[in-house]
């Protein structure tokens, strides 16, 4: 049965539509064209960094500027080129199936975050966003990441309580005003969290604004300890 199916739906790139081995990846061509993060990279947020990799922490200019309240943080790729235009129909295309290949991607780059009783935990989104795209795609891969790694998850830990502008267009002290005060802990965080220790999953990291907004929110509930996971991290000079 599985052989006709395969025969009748064959696996294809889940970017380009090409035929390939597994079902759920990439071909070769479109697997050059995205930027995935390797080799040395800060520890603080994921983005690669010149030089070899090494037993050392090393960060890049904005984590050594910007103090971030999180612990560790890790990307999946750049958001440049194919990385892009993956992420953009995820988030705006309704391409669910994305999620699947996305979160392995994020889980290959998460073991420097983990622990044995890690939870994950998505950044939330606005009531008034959820309304009009229908989902979170931070919840929709924290539930993916959270299968792939085995670990426990808790959705709607954090809620934004006030609804944002857009972070499009503002400068960095800007995009952090923008986020001040708007994520919290549900009521029942403390009971849920009891000083475990934190992965925040997000689509994408560009200030960090959101993402340290969240964090903070997490270290009010009790968080022992936070770390983020990103799919992509908007690099300056990517």
């Amino acid at each position: 049965m599985q052989s006709l199916l395969r025969l009748a739906f064959p696996p294809q790139c889940v970017s380009c539509g090409d035929l390939v081995e597994r079902d759920f990846g990439l071909c070769g061509e479109c697997w050059r064209k995205t930027p995935f993060a390797s080799g040395l990279v800060c520890d603080g947020c994921g983005v690669p960094l010149p030089g070899q990799d090494s037993d050392h922490a090393e960060h890049c200019d904005d984590c050594m500027t910007i103090a971030r309240p999180w612990h560790k943080g890790r990307a999946a790729m750049l958001y440049k080129d194919n990385a892009r235009r993956l992420i953009l129909s995820l988030k705006h295309g309704d391409r669910l199936d994305l999620a699947r290949p996305a979160a392995q991607w994020m889980a290959g780059v998460s073991p420097p975050l983990l622990t044995d009783d890690s939870v994950i935990v998505p950044v939330p989104a606005h009531p008034m966003r959820l309304l009009k795209r229908r989902y979170n795609q931070a919840a929709v891969l924290g539930n993916e990441i959270a299968r792939i790694l085995d670990r426990d998850t808790i959705p709607e830990l954090l809620s934004r309580v006030r609804r944002t502008e857009s972070q499009d267009g503002k400068s960095r002290d800007q995009r952090f005003a923008n986020l001040s005060e708007a994520i919290k802990p549900a009521r029942y965080a403390a009971l849920k969290l009891a000083g475990r220790p934190v992965i925040l999953v997000d689509d994408v990291m560009t200030s960090g604004a959101t993402l340290a907004a969240a964090t903070e929110a997490c270290h009010a509930a009790g968080a022992r300890r936070v770390d983020v996971l990103v799919l992509a991290r908007v690099a300056k000079d990517a």
